[in-house]
């Protein structure tokens, strides 16, 4: 199957990019930031008019993962119709392109469309309700994809792992912090369901396989909160677990409101798949061995010397 990846460069895209995908064929979409990669690249701009269809036409592909999205929600609460066209128009647009040409597609989307009050896990009849600009656009991009091709998936996502620039991922900041000797604040009052990467993107695949359609939570199978994922990195890679200090998201000083409980069900994904997800544990495991084998050493390597800053 050749499947195309927006967002190459980013978090979740670039690890895509990378994986073994035994008889798959990835190409990836950038616009700019990649350089040496040992993927095919097509380099695109898709907010520009007719920049979607085009693509698809060139690309030819047989499945998309749309992975690009304005994510940091410090910077959709600053610029809210940059994060509504990013977030909502895009996909979109690339879901009709889909469905005319019948090419399976991935939407992305995050857990943080759930305001967090609910007293228990989340499981995909709960109704969302956003707490910012980031997850309503987010939001309303999954609305969007199934209007224009209800035969397509999305995934809302909680993740991970090593990136291009070293600093996108919570794991990153706990470690960039820890291995500098530094404290760093780990929230006791926000609960999620952290996926690595690596699994995150098998997953995917393995739905792209199955065929599957409709609303899915692609997380970890545990849930526990942001302070004691900080310790468990600490714990993974011998760092000193007293530099990571509890604290309430309330007293964060962060312009975008977080939700408190972001515990979700995987037992639709983990039931239609027919195995089970993996949880925190094993992934942070993998997140260790990744940098003893020196691979966000090898991520870099893969960013343009001009236009991507790698350390931050």
């Amino acid at each position: 199957m050749k499947i195309l990846v927006t967002g190459a460069s980013g978090l979740l895209g670039l690890n895509l990019c990378l994986g073994n995908w035994d008889s798959h064929t990835i190409l990836g979409v950038d616009r700019g930031k990649l350089h040496g990669t040992p993927f095919a690249l097509i380099r695109a701009e898709l907010t520009g008019p007719g920049a979607v269809s085009r693509l698809i036409d060139e690309a030819r592909p047989q499945a998309v993962i749309h992975t690009a999205a304005l994510a940091n929600l410090e910077a959709c609460e600053a610029d809210p119709d940059t994060a509504r066209i990013l977030n909502a128009e895009v996909p979109g647009l690339l879901a009709e392109a889909c469905a005319k040409n019948d090419i399976r597609l991935i939407h992305i989307s995050t857990d943080a469309v759930f305001d967090g009050t609910k007293d228990g896990i989340y499981t995909e009849t709960d109704i969302p309700n956003p707490p910012g600009v980031y997850s309503e656009t987010k939001l309303q991009g999954e609305r969007n994809v199934l209007s224009a091709y209800p035969a397509a998936a999305i995934a809302r996502v909680n993740f991970f792992g090593w990136s291009l620039s070293g600093a996108r991922s919570l794991s990153e900041f706990f470690f960039n912090k820890l291995s500098a000797g530094q404290q760093c604040n780990g929230f006791t009052d926000v609960y999620f369901c952290p996926l690595f990467v690596g699994d995150l993107a098998a997953t995917l695949v393995r739905m792209l396989e199955k065929n599957l359609s409709g609303l899915y939570h692609v997380v970890g199978a545990e849930a526990l909160s942001k302070y004691a994922f900080g310790q468990r990195i600490a714990r993974q890679f011998g760092f000193d677990e007293s530099l990571v200090l509890p604290k309430s998201v309330e007293e964060s000083g962060l312009t975008a409101r977080r939700s408190h409980n972001l515990r979700l069900s995987v037992n639709k994904l983990s039931t239609d798949l027919g195995t089970p997800i993996p949880g925190v544990s094993t992934g942070i495991e993998q997140f260790y061995t990744q940098a003893q084998q020196g691979y966000p050493q090898k991520m870099r390597s893969y960013a343009q010397e001009t236009g991507t800053k790698v350390n931050r």
